[in-house]
């Protein structure tokens, strides 16, 4: 069974488009107007993207199948480091400010740019596995 990024991404759309638009008339213009997209070629676009997405997703590279639970896990130590600031701020609040503001001043020092390029690509690379997790019927 192959996997259609074109049908995930229209499947996609009209999902989005049920949630923001209320009014009957709107959503059915709205889907309308993403009907007219796919015919035009402007979803190739997102075809050619969500098969590149795919593809890293089955890679035997380790490297490049571990890439986003490896970020994960260092989403979910931030999150722990959490608990033991905490505790440092009740004894000595001036030091946890110091490491708190470090840690900003780190991640200030990331370009904006390069945090939309992540944002973007972890969000396609979610979207297309749990749209191909549903086809596969995992």
């Amino acid at each position: 069974m192959s996997f259609d990024p074109l049908t995930a991404a229209m499947d996609l759309g009209g999902k989005i488009i049920d949630k923001i638009w209320q009014d009957p008339a709107q959503r059915d213009q709205a889907k309308l107007e993403l009907l007219k997209m796919q015919q035009s070629g402007e979803l190739d676009a997102i075809k050619v993207q969500m098969s590149a997405i795919l593809a890293e997703a089955q890679s035997a590279d380790p490297w490049t199948s571990r890439a986003r639970p490896s970020f994960l896990y260092v989403m979910y130590i931030m999150i722990l480091a959490a608990i033991p600031m905490g505790i440092l701020s009740a004894f000595n609040p001036d030091i946890a400010v110091k490491i708190a503001d470090g840690l900003k001043a780190w991640l200030a020092a990331i370009p904006n740019e390069l945090w939309a390029v992540f944002g973007i690509g972890y969000t396609g690379y979610t979207v297309a596995r749990s749209a191909w997790d549903k086809k596969v019927g995992k």
